[in-house]
């Protein structure tokens, strides 16, 4: 007799959130169910394309109750995806832990490196797992690169430059992810997958220099084991190439090593999905992958910008702007 797929039971905090379709897609995609999910927004009409009949809960205490009301009657969650804001992170991972789940939570898994310290503790007391979100590390064109990195000559260091450009309105200032201190800023918001890609092909970080840090861009230069890394980081549309705006884009990656442009623009459509399928498969990645990034964005967003020295990214050369909030 074949046996039959176990279908698990998930819960997802942040429902309303950008990034939640992708989870709900995954949980869907890999045969499980929803039963509850949670967010203090109510436009989550897109749960009806995956899980309609899931709870849905906009006060975190009744969706608590009701989860410990799913427990008590012998159909508790074995998993929670966390899709909160970043400083978030932490206080939901735990209380996925403490309802005797596994937890998947997206980039960046907490804000601080001694968080992940606290949270193995209470992986170590609860017996449960946290699973961070490395889509990257599962892209095709960027384990191809991991490959060719590790055979190359022994000693030899790529030069690499990374350019990540996401053009963000004035709402993105009104919102979590324009307060540092609840987004971690701008290499973390939206550097940190990046930074986990680079450090997971071309090895450690022996070195790291912040040149410009504003609310609207950093850059800098990382020393890693296998490459020298300059890194430009912008959410200013102005900083686009022109030749890109052109086309009426609002967002330019782009990874050149050695020169040359690595392409991995496309491909990006199931990592979410794949994902889940190795966490379901007891393959994900660990709450100790996710340290190293942790601590790169970390020691960025605590470092004097050094201003235009050194081996700087060719765009922090760019004039800087007023944050659109600042009165004259």
């Amino acid at each position: 007799m074949n046996q039959q797929p176990t279908t698990n039971k998930f819960a997802l905090i942040g429902a309303a959130g950008y990034v939640a379709p992708r989870h709900l897609e995954a949980i869907h995609a890999t045969g499980n169910v929803l039963l509850a999910a949670y967010d203090k927004s109510d436009s989550v009409g897109v749960m009806d394309r995956y899980f309609p009949q899931a709870d849905f809960f906009v006060e975190f205490e009744r969706f608590d109750r009701h989860l410990d009301k799913l427990r008590r009657e012998g159909m508790p969650v074995d998993y929670v995806s966390v899709c909160s804001p970043n400083y978030l992170h932490d206080a939901h991972i735990r209380f996925a832990l403490r309802q005797g789940a596994d937890a998947i939570c997206e980039k960046p898994l907490v804000l601080n490196p001694w968080n992940v310290d606290a949270l193995q503790e209470i992986c170590r007391e609860t017996g449960r797992e946290v699973y961070n979100i490395l889509q990257l590390r599962l892209h095709p064109s960027v384990i191809a690169l991991k490959e060719r990195v590790q055979n190359s000559p022994k000693g030899h260091k790529f030069d690499v430059d990374l350019t990540y450009l996401t053009s963000r309105g004035h709402w993105y200032y009104t919102s979590w992810k324009g307060d540092e201190e609840k987004s971690g800023g701008i290499a973390t918001n939206i550097g940190v997958h990046f930074f986990d890609m680079l450090q997971w092909i071309f090895g450690d970080v022996q070195e790291s220099k912040v040149h410009v840090h504003t609310h609207d861009r950093a850059a800098g230069y990382l020393e890693l084991a296998q490459a020298r890394v300059r890194w430009f980081l912008s959410i200013n549309y102005d900083t686009i190439p022109e030749a890109i705006k052109a086309t009426g884009a609002r967002t330019y990656r782009s990874l050149t090593i050695g020169g040359e442009e690595f392409e991995f623009s496309g491909g990006f459509e199931d990592l979410h999905t794949l994902s889940y399928e190795a966490i379901l498969a007891g393959e994900g990645f660990p709450l100790e992958a996710a340290r190293p990034a942790i601590e790169v964005v970390h020691a960025i967003r605590h470092q004097q910008a050094l201003g235009l020295q050194g081996d700087y990214h060719p765009l922090a050369k760019l004039p800087l702007v007023r944050h659109p909030f600042t009165r004259e």
